[in-house]
């Protein structure tokens, strides 16, 4: 199988996958959240894909059956990232009849390919207990740190 890069014609597969793989992330979804997400996200799909945003896809045949996502950041230089430019992966997801084939392995390796070519001075993910020996063996490591992570959010 070869990966590929997402195009705007496979924005209807793209909202699919992320919609699949919130529910099982989340154990469900609110049907106002779905349709919330179903209806939005088409458009930010459009406004960022090729941008900065990545969507690395395996096919079978014309179906869309895994996906790996990077999310490309540039921020204000630092030490940690000398160039100001992050990458974060988000929705690695494997429609469950294709699992155990090796694809996001496949998905992560051309990630990676990218992100260096892009410059990237660090990825950065979030691992699943299921996803973390796939991270750790293309290379990511524990993120220890002197800060605490944290999240204000809007309610």
């Amino acid at each position: 199988m070869d990966v590929q890069k997402a195009q705007i014609s496979d924005i209807d597969a793209l909202v699919d996958l992320r919609i699949r793989y919130l529910k099982e992330d989340h154990g469900r979804l609110g049907i106002q959240d779905e349709e919330t997400i179903a209806e939005k996200l088409p458009e930010y799909f459009r406004a960022h894909l090729g941008k900065d945003l990545f969507c690395y896809i395996v096919r079978d045949g014309k179906d869309i059956v895994s996906c790996a996502f990077l999310l490309v950041v540039e921020k204000p230089m630092s030490p940690s990232f000398i160039n100001g430019k992050t990458g974060m992966v988000l929705n690695v997801y494997t429609r469950p009849a294709h699992r155990q084939k090796g694809y996001a392995g496949l998905l992560m390796k051309e990630l990676i390919s990218d992100a260096r070519k892009m410059a990237l001075c660090s990825i950065e993910l979030k691992a699943t207990d299921a996803g973390y020996s796939l991270y750790r063996s293309a290379g990511f490591a524990d993120d220890v740190s002197k800060y605490h992570l944290m999240k204000w959010k809007n309610q």
